[in-house]
C-alpha cells in the first residue's frame, strides 16, 4: 500500500512539474507574441490633441522631398529602411529620430516637421520589424542602438566630417536613443533629447504584466527572456537604459508626462539620475504617454529647439 502510494505521489509530482513547464512555456510564448511580435498600430482612442495634427504632419511628410535610405542591421543581416529629408538650406546639422513601439517613420511625422522647420536634416529609420524594414520582431531599442549607431556613421559618410548630430526618440525611441547613448558614438554626434522612454525593458516588461494581466514579474520574466533570446536572438534583461546613460558622455535632456500611465513617470527619474554628463529634465503636468508635444507644442518646440542649438553649432 506505501508503495502504491508513493508511485501515486510520483506521478501526481510529475504531472503538476509538466503541467507548470507547459504553462510557463504557453505563457512565455504569448508574452513574446503579445511584446514582441509586430502587430498593426493602434490608432483607436488617439487624442484629437494628436490626430488632427499628425494628420496634417503626415500629409506634409508625403509630399516633402525626401530621400530612401538604407542600411544592413547590426547582426542577422536585415535590410533596414529610412528617410532622409535635407533642410531646406543647406546644413551639416541633422537630426537623427527613433520612434516608438509598434510605430514607422510616418507616426513621427510631426517631430520630423519640427525639425525640419527649425533648419535642421532629418533622419527617420524604421526599426527592425517596422515599416519597410525587414525583421520579425521589435527590438524595444536594444538590438535597435547598434543600428543607430550604423545610421550615425552613414550620416557621418554622406554628410561629411564636419557634420553636427543629434539623436532624438519618443517613448520606446527615447528608450533607443538612450540605450545608443552609451555605444562608442562618432565625435560629430553632440546632443540627445528623449521623450517618455522607459528604464529598462525588464522593468517595463513587469510594469505592464501588473497592469494588465496582475502578473507577478517572476518566473515568467525570466523564461519570457529565455523565450525571446531562442526566437529573436538577443537578451532583453540586457537591455537596460540605466546601465547605458551611466557611460553615457553626451548632454542630455530628458522629457515625460507627469501622468503617464504607460511608461510610468517614475522612470524618467531613473534615466535621470544615472546620467552623470550634463542633464536638463521637463516632466509635463497632467500629461499622458508621450503626449507633451501636442499638449504643450509652443513649450515643447522652444524647449527641444533651444537645446539642440546649444550643443550642434
Amino acid at each position: 500500500m506505501f508503495k502504491r502510494k508513493k508511485k501515486i505521489f510520483a506521478y501526481s509530482l510529475l504531472t503538476l512539474i509538466i503541467a507548470i513547464i507547459l504553462g510557463l512555456t504557453g505563457a512565455s510564448a504569448y508574452l513574446y507574441y503579445f511584446a514582441f511580435e509586430p502587430q498593426k498600430p493602434l490608432n483607436s482612442g488617439m487624442s484629437s490633441k494628436k490626430k488632427t495634427p499628425l494628420k496634417h504632419d503626415k500629409k506634409w511628410l508625403a509630399e516633402v522631398d525626401k530621400q530612401r535610405w538604407q542600411e544592413n542591421s547590426a547582426g542577422q543581416n536585415l535590410r533596414l529602411k529610412a528617410v532622409y529629408i535635407p533642410a531646406a538650406h543647406k546644413t551639416n546639422k541633422t537630426i537623427i529620430v527613433a520612434h516608438g513601439y509598434q510605430e514607422e517613420h510616418t507616426q513621427m511625422a510631426s517631430y520630423l516637421h519640427m525639425f525640419h522647420q527649425m533648419g535642421y536634416n532629418v533622419l527617420a529609420p524604421d526599426d527592425r520589424g517596422a515599416g519597410k524594414s525587414q525583421g520579425k520582431y521589435i527590438g524595444f531599442g536594444w538590438p535597435d542602438r547598434l543600428d543607430y549607431v550604423k545610421w550615425i556613421k552613414q550620416v557621418v559618410k554622406k554628410g561629411g566630417s564636419d557634420s553636427q548630430i543629434g539623436l532624438f526618440g519618443v517613448s520606446m525611441g527615447g528608450a533607443t536613443v538612450m540605450m545608443t547613448s552609451g555605444e562608442q558614438l562618432p565625435h560629430q554626434v553632440k546632443a540627445i533629447v528623449e521623450d517618455s522612454g522607459y528604464s529598462s525593458i525588464e522593468e517595463e516588461l513587469t510594469y505592464e504584466l501588473k497592469q494588465r494581466f496582475g502578473i507577478p514579474k517572476q518566473p515568467l520574466i525570466t523564461t519570457a527572456s529565455w523565450f525571446t533570446q531562442m526566437k529573436a536572438g538577443f537578451d532583453f534583461k540586457k537591455g537596460s537604459s540605466v546601465k547605458q546613460l551611466k557611460k553615457n558622455k553626451l548632454p542630455i535632456f530628458f522629457i515625460h508626462g507627469g501622468a503617464d500611465k504607460f511608461v510610468p513617470t517614475k522612470m524618467v527619474y531613473q534615466n535621470y539620475r544615472a546620467t552623470t554628463a550634463y542633464k536638463e529634465l521637463w516632466v509635463a503636468p497632467k500629461t499622458g504617454h508621450a503626449m507633451a508635444y501636442y499638449e504643450y507644442p509652443k513649450v515643447y518646440r522652444q524647449k527641444v529647439g533651444n537645446f539642440f542649438k546649444q550643443w550642434l553649432k
